[in-house]
């Protein structure tokens, strides 16, 4: 994969101990057994299996400060999920190293993790067949949470994240929001540092997504913890963070702002007109995506259209009441770069 340069470089830290978390060169490897499933190769197989190594995460560097709001993207694959299990812990390097806080996951893992914070978006620690509640006091016991600390974070979460009708009800009973939202509360119970979020909004509605990013902005802004945050939804990380770190093949393919991303592309925009009659506009480049009922959506490349060029070209068009004019999705803007990574690769 080619690594696409971004167009603005994210700060540079002014300590070591200003950095929250550091990928080193990072490469990690799994070895996968082969069997062949029909004829001679199935009866050999039985006998010895091949082992094929694959290649997850391929010398990945980058760092994140203390307080920044930063997303991990990349297609199915590419190497995130490997990534956050590294930084956590799960998973060691086969290569190259990782700290949190200035910390090994592995060798201070104890330590680590009365600072570090993790949801995984399929996976839950509460306790299935009891209430919330008590799955945050078990918590606060094994963890050792100072009484104090704990009845004041409970507070926040319960009102924060509208649990007040929720601690006193069954896991199993829960919705998926509603479990996510009370997975969150219970990782914020110990008032961690740096918090790792695999997936946060996976199969969450509109309501239950909006309230979720709502939260981790407001931590993030008023505390000060720091996120990195992972998701198959481009638009809800251009909601959420700052800044992007992607990884494509298990290599660094970008990292910096959401709005260097719409550099590379060609600064692509799309704009609806609206137009008297049922006659669609022609406008010479530019693509027609859409439209319906006298409203027609198209994209344009402003580097190769100038916004004063395309109005002139719309003002020579009889019948158009009115026009909007708005930046392409950051979801579309990826799919851009995937498929350009899939040509150069």
């Amino acid at each position: 994969m080619r690594k696409l340069e971004s167009t603005v470089t994210p700060p540079a830290a002014t300590a070591a101990d200003d950095i929250a978390i550091r990928v080193d060169h990072v490469t990690k490897t799994f070895a996968q057994w082969q069997r062949g499933s029909a004829g001679a190769g199935s009866i050999r197989n039985l006998f010895k299996t091949e082992k094929k190594l694959i290649t997850a995460v391929d010398d990945v560097s980058f760092t994140v400060r203390r307080g920044e709001f930063v997303a991990y993207a990349g297609p199915n694959g590419a190497g995130k999920s490997t990534t956050m299990k590294m930084l956590s812990g799960m998973l060691v390097p086969s290569e190259g190293s990782v700290s949190v806080l200035g910390m090994s996951p592995q060798k201070d893992r104890i330590e680590l993790m009365k600072r570090l914070g993790m949801l995984f978006g399929n996976r839950t620690e509460l306790w299935w067949d009891h209430p919330v509640i008590q799955s945050y006091e078990w918590k606060k016991v094994v963890w050792d949470i100072p009484d104090e600390v704990y009845r004041r974070n409970l507070a926040m979460v319960t009102e924060l994240l509208e649990l007040e009708e929720l601690v006193a009800t069954f896991a199993r009973e829960l919705s998926l929001g509603q479990r996510m939202r009370a997975d969150l509360g219970m990782l914020l119970l110990h008032e961690p540092e740096v918090i790792l979020l695999d997936e946060p909004t996976l199969g969450l509605d509109v309501v239950a997504k909006r309230q979720m990013i709502a939260f981790l902005k407001r931590i993030n802004r008023e505390r000060g913890v720091t996120i990195l945050v992972t998701s198959h939804d481009m638009d809800d990380l251009e909601e959420m963070a700052q800044r992007i770190v992607m990884i494509a093949g298990g290599k660094l393919a970008y990292d910096g702002s959401f709005d260097g991303l719409r550099e590379i592309t060609g600064s692509l925009t799309q704009f609806a007109v609206t137009v008297d009659g049922g006659e669609i506009p022609e406008l010479e480049g530019c693509r027609l995506i859409g439209g319906q009922h006298g409203v027609y959506e198209y994209e344009a490349d402003l580097t190769k259209m100038p916004v004063a060029g395309l109005l002139e070209k719309l003002a020579k068009i009889e019948g158009i009441r009115d026009v909007e004019i708005r930046r392409a999705p950051i979801e579309q803007v990826i799919g851009e770069l995937y498929r350009r990574w899939k040509r150069n690769g």
